[in-house]
């Protein structure tokens, strides 16, 4: 059996509860409930699927990876926006997070065979979601007017590589591999 994982650097949670906050004024105030199906995160290595009895190897090769490499250093500064249907926490593209995710992306594809295509054509775009793809355009619009210039502002240290796992309904952590301090 097949599950849907993903690899992703995921705030402290007190970050992780002020952006829930946000999400979930989304869900009420603008109908777009997307956002709160995974924790608060900073995607590295996008959505893939591995046999579920394969799972010791994938996170044996994950750990193996983490040990390489040094806490990431995260600014979170303002909003952003992929028009029209998604809205997010801006985080600063650091030569140390650009690193770790150009990293991870070989790494897995080179030991474990998993390819994201999309992402190799792609830049690197660091975000946290706050309205996804069940935002509406008109609720985009209206949403994109009260937090294009908001505040927003937090500084931390990434200390671990966090797998995800899709149970059925949402994302959830599977399992956390501390960066090498």
């Amino acid at each position: 059996m097949k599950h849907r994982f993903f690899i992703a650097l995921l705030p402290p949670q007190d970050i992780q509860d002020s952006i829930t906050k946000i999400k979930q004024h989304f869900a009420q105030v603008y109908e777009s409930k997307a956002a709160l199906k995974s924790p608060p995160h900073i995607t590295l290595q996008p959505p893939f699927e591995w046999q579920e009895d394969d799972r010791p190897t994938l996170e044996q090769s994950l750990k193996t990876f983490a040990q390489t490499k040094t806490p990431v250093p995260i600014t979170l500064k303002g909003f952003g926006a992929f028009a029209p249907r998604v809205i997010y926490a801006n985080i600063l593209k650091t030569p140390e997070l650009l690193a770790i995710q150009k990293d991870l992306m070989a790494y897995v594809e080179e030991s474990l065979s998993i390819v994201h295509e999309v992402s190799k054509r792609r830049p690197f775009s660091p975000h946290i979601t706050v309205g996804y793809s069940d935002l509406k355009r008109q609720q985009f619009s209206k949403a994109w007017s009260e937090f294009e210039n908001r505040p927003l502002a937090f500084d931390f240290t990434a200390f671990y590589l966090t797998l995800l796992i899709h149970n059925g309904q949402q994302w959830t952590i599977s399992a956390e591999f501390p960066l090498n301090s």
